[in-house]
């Protein structure tokens, strides 16, 4: 066979002598495909398979199968005639506080810079609490006398667990480090000598903390007290009308596992159209969606296996038309997710405009992640959730099963990411995922796990997904919760969860 004369020879070519063409295939059997796209598809289905990779015509109509797009389902919006939602007779009441994604060059300035300021603001929280007391610069601890009493606020660089069993930590300030020595409590100790050990554990590299111990010499810190920034207790805010807010996110249309069957009767149950929960649906005045809305191309190795529709834009195209059909008197906020196709590093921008291509609605508003929005006078912070990942590899207690225990660790820290390294973060000057002002709602999404949980005035949602458990989950022993919709109260200031998953 010659190379560059049949459209099987082309494709030999292009396989490169990953995978072997059987002999039974002939060109009428690819006849019209796109050669090069063609070709990954093979080599991707092949992926991780062992032995010789034999293409015949059995497996080419497998991969022909698994990459036809899917036309999407049609969503009923005839309203009932018995369906009258009180939210549409008010008038929206929000304000959005998006966030500028600064574009830096990301040199050895640019992170310094970052840091500088995410220390600065921290260290401005921690000196507001009354606990903090007196801090001490890194650079003056060498002139006070051994077993002084001190306090220093500084950002974690390391820790490590010393031969006596004692844990160690680095600490840096704008001036220097220093060391701090947490002593391994003995049997019999004190429960406050065993609390303050544990809590000593869950401290994270790059979080900024307060410490107050006493001075030991050569120059260090006996720890005594562990200062978080934290979020203040605060009284949740009550709106005046008995409205709702859907907390949604991770819907990864695209994808061959999207549950698009129970989306659209999300959809069609904001319209009345559903039985279910119809006078709640009839208080829903807001959808927030907390990114991965669609699946993506090329997001992890092999997907293109696992995919319904093969073009990005188009996966954004079916989305759109489902967001479409959301009632106009419904303000409707959508944010990015690692799905999805803006930059990857946290803060990540707004969809572009090449993405959401024709569409345009009044009641849909595009926002970066993270983002504030003021609903009905309650602070929302809606944050896709990558750095979730992070805290729960890294910090002693934090689980897939319940995401609700990592975003409280992130309000205790009040930094949306503050694990750097892990996940990506965008080097600005300015450290825009500190979390200034203690939120009313703190809503993520990114783990396919619905959690939820109140902690000092805060409302923690976590949306779960639509996406059915993928074979990553499946390995990790990961169990989504898909098609459970949290919908919050806001004059009750109460969570009801909507229960998608038996339609």
């Amino acid at each position: 066979m010659e190379e560059g004369k049949t459209i099987i020879s082309q494709l030999y070519k292009r396989l490169d002598g990953k995978v072997i063409i059987a002999a039974d295939l002939n060109d009428n059997d690819i006849e019209g495909a796109d050669i090069d796209d063609l070709a990954v598809k093979i080599i991707s289905f092949f992926e991780g398979c062992d032995g010789l990779k034999i293409l015949d015509r059995n497996i080419l109509e497998q991969i022909k199968k698994q990459t036809k797009t899917k036309e999407p389902l049609q969503v009923v919006v005839e309203q009932q005639p018995s369906f009258r939602p009180v939210s549409k007779e008010f008038e929206p009441q929000f304000r959005i506080k998006n966030i500028d994604v600064e574009k830096t060059g990301a040199t050895v300035s640019d992170f310094a810079a970052y840091f500088r300021d995410r220390y600065r603001k921290l260290r401005e929280i921690l000196g507001s609490s009354q606990n903090v007391g007196m801090v001490v610069s890194t650079d003056k601890l060498a002139q006070y006398a051994n077993g002084r009493e001190v306090g220093i606020v500084g950002m974690v660089y390391d820790k490590i667990i010393t031969k006596k069993g004692n844990l160690m930590i680095t600490i840096e300030d704008e001036y220097g480090s220093a060391k701090v020595i947490f002593v391994r409590p003995e049997s019999g100790a004190r429960k406050e000598q065993t609390a303050l050990f544990e809590s000593a554990m869950r401290l994270v590299n790059d979080e900024v903390v307060a410490l107050k111990g006493k001075l030991g010499s050569p120059p260090f810190i006996i720890a005594k007290q562990i200062i978080w920034p934290d979020v203040p207790v605060h009284s949740r805010k009550q709106s005046s009308e008995d409205l709702a807010i859907a907390l949604t996110s991770d819907v990864h249309v695209g994808s061959k596992l999207f549950m698009e069957k129970n989306f659209v009767r999300f959809v069609e149950w904001l319209n009345g159209n559903v039985d279910t929960d119809r006078e709640l649906a009839g208080k829903v005045k807001y959808v927030v969606f907390g990114g991965d809305l669609v699946d993506g191309i090329g997001v992890y190795p092999g997907q293109d296996r696992e995919l319904t529709i093969q073009d990005i834009y188009k996966q954004y195209s079916v989305f759109f038309d489902y967001v479409d059909n959301i009632p106009d008197y419904i303000q409707v906020f959508v944010i990015p997710g690692n799905h999805d196709a803006v930059q990857l590093a946290d803060p990540q921008p707004m969809l572009t405009k090449e993405l959401i291509g024709e569409f345009k609605k009044d009641n849909v508003h595009f926002l970066s992640s993270p983002s504030h929005i003021e609903i009905e006078g309650l602070r929302v912070l809606a944050y896709h959730g990558t750095s979730l990942d992070s805290v729960i590899h890294n910090i002693a207690g934090c689980s897939y099963f319940k995401p609700e225990g990592a975003m409280v660790e992130l309000l205790k820290r009040r930094h949306i990411s503050p694990i750097y390294g892990d996940n990506p973060i965008v080097p600005s000057r300015n450290d825009s995922l500190v979390i200034s002002d203690p939120p009313d709602i703190l809503h993520m999404g990114h783990v396919h796990k619905n959690g939820t949980a109140e902690y000092h005035g805060t409302q923690i949602v976590n949306s779960g997904t639509w996406q059915a458990r993928t074979e990553y989950q499946i390995k990790l022993g990961h169990m989504p919760t898909p098609c459970m919709l949290p919908v919050y109260r806001t004059k009750k200031a109460t969570i009801e969860n909507v229960d998608f998953s038996g339609l």
